[in-house]
């Protein structure tokens, strides 16, 4: 990890405020405030840093919430230089073979270098720049490059998204350290201060491709185009891996960090007998509304109006509980963009991104239904411990085919989508394939679907605005989460079958967003650092 912050430099008091919007930004407004707060002359505090900003917007006039070191009577020390710099393993180090190079991966090939390890990332798809090529076709000619797109290759399927860095998983580990690594390698240094920082797509790839860079310079290896599809067992250990292309890594330590689309995985595990589980998910559509209207909603003014300055595009989360399922909003991507987020060409998958500066026309995010394990018992009797997989795919192609072609996906207006009827045309859309009219409702499962009406009619009456004839529901939204885990032991965090195999972040269902995987790829390259294999 990067270079932990001085001795004295978080010595200084660390002072919380509450100011008006218009005064958030007014170093003199600080000063008053914190003199208030301390009870100090104004003139004792020669020096102010911020250290957190966040917008309490629950009332129609927003306060900002900031935390501020202060420097009393003396200037605050100097910020330290947040720096990557991994040391190189050591000529005979033990390697880790980590497959997938996503957040997990990426963190727990860093940390792996930190503990003596040598790291060899065994990525399908190709580096972020490359990739960036690969997602023209998907855009304008609706074809997947299967191994190449929004969820394969450099940095995962967060790559190109929006890069969202809040996370709820504040017991999992030093969530300030991942922010901090992602900072010395490029990012933002607002992601350190802001109560719900994201980097957004047109960063985050410049990000993943230093954090590759620090990779190599320390001596670990990242290979792309290397498709994992057999791992070498014996006597109850894992000994490597081989690639589609004939290629032999060999290793007792294996960090499986494939991200939550790697259905071959899963059917390779399968097949060679290797325990999986099945886990609840959630499958819904994308909601897509003009970003003005969230603004209007969340920011308390009446809708025409321009959206005050300091206020960046507004976001929401709803959630409830409708039948012992729950409904809630996923992945809201403010100022964002709907993109087609299929691995393969028998379908249609949508997810959400936003950039750096979200200021997109629209606000989209996912709704959706969760699913749990008895819910996909049609499938089981034919695909067992993979029905759930079956089941995102049985949507994702009826997507495919009701969008009539390529990435064309099916949209319904809200409005319609509840009264259970044909939408006659459809208002503008950020997805550039384009939307085609759709019976979304019937498409659905109808225990989605109830559910998921009786729940927007509970948003549109807790969110002013949000049931409009100017709001799309785009088909589908199936990629949340992985249908299954791959088990793992609490304290070795090995498969308890195979030794030497860490199953790892989101794909093997122990994770759920860009930080939550990295702080467990680093919780994995610590077991298997632990790991004494004979």
């Amino acid at each position: 990890m990067p270079e932990n912050t001085p001795e004295g430099v978080e010595q200084a008091p660390l002072v919380d405020i509450v100011l008006p919007l218009e005064q958030s930004e007014e170093t003199a407004a600080w000063r008053t405030a914190i003199a208030i707060k301390l009870e100090v002359p104004e003139e004792r505090i020669v020096d102010m840093r911020l250290r957190k900003h966040s917008i309490d917007a629950r009332q129609k006039h927003i306060k900002v919430q900031l935390r501020i070191a202060v420097g009393i009577d003396q200037p605050l020390p100097p910020e330290p230089e947040l720096k990557a710099n991994y040391a190189t393993p050591a000529s005979d180090a033990k390697s880790v073979i980590i497959i997938g190079c996503g957040p997990a991966g990426m963190f727990a090939a860093l940390r792996a270098l930190e503990l003596g390890l040598k790291p060899i990332i065994l990525e399908r798809g190709k580096d972020a720049s490359a990739r960036r090529f690969d997602l023209g076709p998907i855009l304008k000619e609706g074809t997947v490059i299967e191994d190449s797109n929004y969820c394969f290759g450099e940095g995962g399927a967060g790559t190109f998204s929006d890069g969202k860095l809040y996370t709820r998983a504040k017991k999992r580990g030093p969530i300030r350290d991942i922010y901090e690594t992602f900072v010395a390698h490029g990012a933002p240094e607002r992601i350190l201060i802001d109560a719900h920082p994201h980097i957004g797509s047109n960063l985050l790839p410049k990000v993943v491709m230093a954090m590759r860079q620090s990779i190599l310079e320390a001596g670990g290896e990242v290979h792309f185009g290397a498709k994992v599809n057999h791992f070498i067992l014996s006597d109850g250990r894992i000994r490597g891996v081989t690639t589609v292309d004939g290629r032999e890594f060999l290793s007792d330590r294996v960090i499986l960090a494939t991200g939550h689309s790697a259905r071959d995985i899963y059917q390779q595990l399968h097949n060679q007998n290797v325990r999986l589980e099945q886990k609840p998910f959630a499958v819904g559509v994308r909601i897509e509304h003009p970003q003005p209207l969230i603004d209007s909603a969340q920011y308390h003014y009446p809708l025409g109006q321009e959206r005050p300055r300091l206020l960046p595009a507004a976001s929401y989360r709803l959630a409830t509980k409708i039948d012992d399922r729950g409904v809630h909003s996923f992945c809201m991507c403010p100022g964002g963009f709907i993109v087609p987020a299929a691995t393969e060409n028998d379908e249609v998958v949508v997810n959400g991104m936003s950039l750096a500066r979200r200021d997109s026309p629209f606000a989209n995010s996912g709704m959706v239904v969760s699913v749990e394990p008895e819910d996909t018992e049609p499938f089981k009797a034919e695909h067992g411990v993979l029905a759930g997989i079956a089941f995102q795919k049985q949507l994702e192609i009826a997507a495919k085919q009701a969008g009539g072609g390529g990435q064309v996906a099916p949209g319904q207006r809200v409005t319609d989508f509840l009264e259970g009827q044909l939408s006659a045309n459809l208002p503008n859309t950020s997805y550039f394939p384009g939307i085609k009219s759709a019976r979304l409702d019937e498409i659905m499962p109808e225990w989605i679907v109830s559910r998921m009406r009786r729940g927007l009619k509970l948003f549109g009456q807790q969110m002013h605005g949000y049931i409009t004839e100017e709001c799309n529901l785009i088909g589908f939204e199936t990629r949340t989460s992985s249908p299954v885990r791959v088990p793992r032991d609490a304290d070795t965090l090995q498969h308890p079958d195979v030794n030497g195999l860490y199953p790892c972040g989101e794909g093997a269902g122990y994770a759920g967003g860009i930080v939550s995987a990295a702080l467990d790829g680093i919780r994995c390259a610590e077991a298997a650092a632990a790991n004494d294999v004979k």
